[in-house]
């Protein structure tokens, strides 16, 4: 029985591959071994650790490796303490793949450990285009990786493109979009009743859902360091012009993210908006229903692009985080600036719902992940193609 080990170090990295964990654990050729940290294990960013409990998959091995900050060096340091955690772990559960998700810098650490103990890698969502670091690092993965699983054709031919054989890279689609095609056919009174007081979070928590809202998730962007407090002043201000009910997630662990924390709590302090209430993490099925039912979907989050296509979200993508990458009619782009941002927002809301476009895949990319890592056996040494 293949052992494929899969690591876990954020509540983006979860949602990303959580269709992938339930095939593979389902799948009778093959055994699932799951491995959690970086901000995934600490409780200021939600603990996804113990979501993944709840949803049947407790951690076979956790390490703790973010070093306090959130900027550059702390993210440099991070990585270096997540590869000697990741080769200690990779080396007690000796896996026969790897599964390493997107291009978040956390999955640097696991994708070398294992790269040089000779582990098999599987890579998703490689050979997509984006601004910030995670554009080198996806890159940088696919490089390392043995197999691919792309999220749409675009994608599958850039990697070819990079060097890579043919015949192990996959257009499965986004495993996340497996998530959004289950949860649109429950109702989502259903999945929202209780929101703010089974989520808790700061704020009002008084809003009616049946009525237009917004929901916000803005991350840093990394290459952009320093400038992130001012790029979320601009967005908060462009909000408050609109007072609409507003939903918004904490950021991500990225260099910056204190600045966008400090920036939102300062806004807090001085304006007390009412119709403001923040989330620190919140589960994937109430997030997915958040998107169906918001007026429109405001930031930076690749959720936009991807859940956002087919669920038919109007979006507004602010500022360079998803350059370039693959979008769909549902997002409009704005800049780092209040009056822009606002107007933005004003258009989709009155646009609405789009049609729903299946650009990153229809539902079954976790099938099909597992049922190729199952019969899969690509060299160990990789040779680029050209």
């Amino acid at each position: 029985m293949r052992k494929i080990c899969v690591f876990v170090g954020s509540r983006a990295n979860y949602s990303s591959i959580k269709s992938v964990m339930e095939a593979v654990q389902k799948h009778p050729d093959l055994e699932l071994q799951v491995i959690t940290g970086a901000s995934a294990v600490l409780d200021r960013f939600g603990k996804v650790e113990d979501i993944l409990a709840k949803d049947g998959f407790p951690a076979n091995y956790r390490f703790y490796n973010i070093v306090e900050g959130e900027n550059p060096v702390t993210m440099a340091k991070s990585t270096g303490l997540g590869l000697i955690d990741a080769s200690m772990v990779l080396d007690n559960l000796k896996p026969d793949f790897v599964v390493v998700v997107g291009d978040r810098f956390e999955m640097m650490s696991v994708t070398i450990a294992a790269a040089y103990m000779n582990i098999r890698i599987a890579h998703t969502m490689g050979g997509e285009v984006t601004g910030t670091i995670d554009e080198s690092i996806r890159h940088a993965i696919t490089k390392f990786a043995h197999v691919h699983f792309a999220a749409n054709e675009d994608a599958r031919q850039r990697i070819i493109k990079l060097g890579e054989e043919e015949q192990y890279v996959f257009n499965v689609g986004c495993p996340r979009i497996d998530l959004v095609a289950r949860e649109l056919e429950r109702n989502s009174d259903e999945v929202l009743e209780g929101l703010f007081t089974k989520h808790s979070g700061v704020g009002p928590g008084n809003f009616d859902l049946h009525k237009p809202f917004l929901l916000v998730s803005q991350h840093p962007v990394t290459t952009e360091f320093g400038n992130n407090r001012k790029q979320i002043e601009e967005t908060l201000f462009a909000l408050a012009e609109l007072k609409m009910p507003t939903i918004m997630l904490w950021p991500n662990i990225d260099a910056g993210s204190d600045d966008i924390s400090s920036g939102i709590r300062t806004f807090r302090e001085k304006h007390k908006p009412e119709w403001l209430h923040l989330f620190k993490n919140l589960p994937t099925p109430v997030y997915i229903h958040l998107m169906k039912n918001t007026a429109c979907l405001v930031g930076n989050s690749s959720s936009g692009v991807r859940e956002g296509a087919i669920i038919g979200t109007p979006v507004v993508n602010i500022g360079s985080r998803q350059h370039n990458r693959l979008a769909g009619t549902n997002a409009i782009n704005a800049g780092y600036d209040r009056k822009e941002i606002m107007e933005a927002i004003q258009a989709q809301v009155k646009n609405g719902r789009y049609p729903a476009d299946p650009l990153y895949g229809s539902g079954d990319a976790g099938e099909q992940i597992a049922q190729i890592l199952a019969t899969i056996n690509p060299p160990i040494q990789k040779t680029i193609t050209y």
